[in-house]
């Protein structure tokens, strides 16, 4: 298992990165049934003394044979950010651990398409209100108005058409609210999200020309 350690606007000291290999012992485990190839661990400092709470914050992120699994935590140092950070990965992989073998027993959960409730495509395509600001763009993306700044942070993922249950699992390995993917039986961009409680909701496109 490749562990890779890096600062973000900072510099790591071999005494932590040492640190982080002792740590992440604690998930060689479930390399036998995950095929763990590679460990990313990025490290922030907040330069801002009034964010003190989270002065430090430790996103994870764990490349194997399958989807990837994310974790991240902030707290007052790095090392308490790093323990919660693999409190987080840990879980995940335990339940994905869990999830395989509900999946291969006889007790197989009730698919996701029988949960999912239809967004009403009106909502979708609401018109603009009249009298709206002026737009201009930051970054890549289009402001309506000047009031408040807009930080942009743009990602790009590799993905493969997979079904609305690999993507609720997917979702749950990275811990987000949302998971934007292709479906594989219409080819159409969808995103399944979290509701209140413990209902799921998915979002489909129709991209026409």
């Amino acid at each position: 298992m490749e562990i890779v350690v890096k600062g973000r606007n900072s510099e790591i000291s071999q005494r932590f990165r040492d640190h982080v290999e002792e740590k992440l012992h604690r998930i060689e485990k479930y390399d036998q049934r995950q095929k763990i190839l590679r460990v990313e661990v990025e490290v922030t400092h907040e330069k801002n003394p009034r964010q003190h709470e989270k002065a430090a914050r430790v996103e994870m992120t764990l490349r194997s044979r399958g989807p990837a699994v994310r974790a991240e935590a902030a707290s007052t140092d790095q090392h308490s950010a790093l323990d919660a950070a693999i409190d987080k990965l840990e879980s995940r992989l335990r339940k994905a651990v869990d999830r395989r073998r509900i999946s291969h027993g006889q007790h197989k959960p009730t698919s996701l398409a029988e949960a999912t409730a239809q967004v009403p495509s009106g909502l979708l395509n609401a018109p603009e209100p009249d009298g709206a600001p002026a737009t201009h763009l930051v970054g890549s993306v289009e402001v309506q108005g000047d009031d408040c700044p807009l930080v942009v942070r743009e990602k790009t993922h590799e993905g493969t058409p997979m079904t609305l249950e690999q993507a609720l699992y997917e979702m749950e390995l990275v811990g987000h609210d949302f998971f934007l993917f292709m479906e594989k039986d219409s080819m159409r961009p969808s995103v399944v999200y979290l509701r209140k409680g413990y209902d799921y909701g998915v979002i489909h496109l129709d991209v026409t020309e």
